[in-house]
């Protein structure tokens, strides 16, 4: 099972959403930044290098405010672990994706996002989590 990190950045009530290149797994669908925990590595730590790597950022990682595991069709299994990220230190930089938006937590279900973030999304478009 791979295991997963990934950020909630939210600043001035808006959560930073991702979309992933064409040229990658699950093309142009959208996420929270992150990405795998390498072997021997914390999640937190994971999580502070991913968002260097793909943003540009120095993040404070918050709280752990959901874990989920998800099975794709194909039978790749996921575990994700999200972390709330309200501070960081740097500009936001786009260094991978396709794009990156702000969006209120209520129009999240408005992006087609990877199907393992499917109830995150539920959850944080109705206001619950953070």
């Amino acid at each position: 099972m791979k295991r997963v990190v990934a950020a909630v950045i939210e600043k001035d009530g808006k959560l930073l959403v991702c979309q992933r290149t064409r040229h990658q797994t699950m093309p142009l669908k959208w996420e929270f930044p992150g990405g795998k925990i390498e072997e021997g590595e914390q999640p937190r730590d994971a999580l502070r290098r991913e968002l260097e790597e793909e943003l540009g950022i120095h993040a404070t990682i918050g709280d752990e405010i959901v874990r989920l595991q998800h099975t794709y069709p194909n039978g790749a299994m996921v575990e994700l672990r999200f972390f709330v990220v309200r501070e960081y230190r740097g500009e936001i930089e786009n260094r991978i994706f396709r794009d990156v938006q702000w969006s209120a937590p209520k129009d999240l279900p408005s992006y087609d996002f990877l199907e393992a973030d499917a109830s995150l999304v539920k959850d944080l478009a109705a206001g619950k989590l953070i």
